[in-house]
């Protein structure tokens, strides 16, 4: 039982990290220049990353919900 649950927490965060760089990555190519005065300053890099950290959580919780649901699918029937 405490076994599941370590593994559960492990697949959760490589997931999460998965997701995590995958963000990044593709936000790197959006423009923020177009909505900060200063696009390299301190404020903009820290938008950027909460950014990142909104998104990431987004992404991740609906992934793992949607595999928590398949998973849970088989006690229907």
């Amino acid at each position: 039982m405490i076994e599941a649950v370590g593994q559960q927490s492990l697949f959760n965060i490589i997931i999460s990290l998965m997701v995590l760089t995958v963000v990044w990555w593709c936000i790197q190519s959006f423009r923020f220049d177009l909505f900060v005065k200063d696009p390299d300053g301190i404020k903009a890099k820290a938008l950027m990353v909460l950014a990142v950290i909104a998104l990431t959580e987004l992404v991740t919780s609906f992934l793992l919900q949607y595999l928590n649901w398949s998973t849970t699918l088989r006690y229907l029937f």
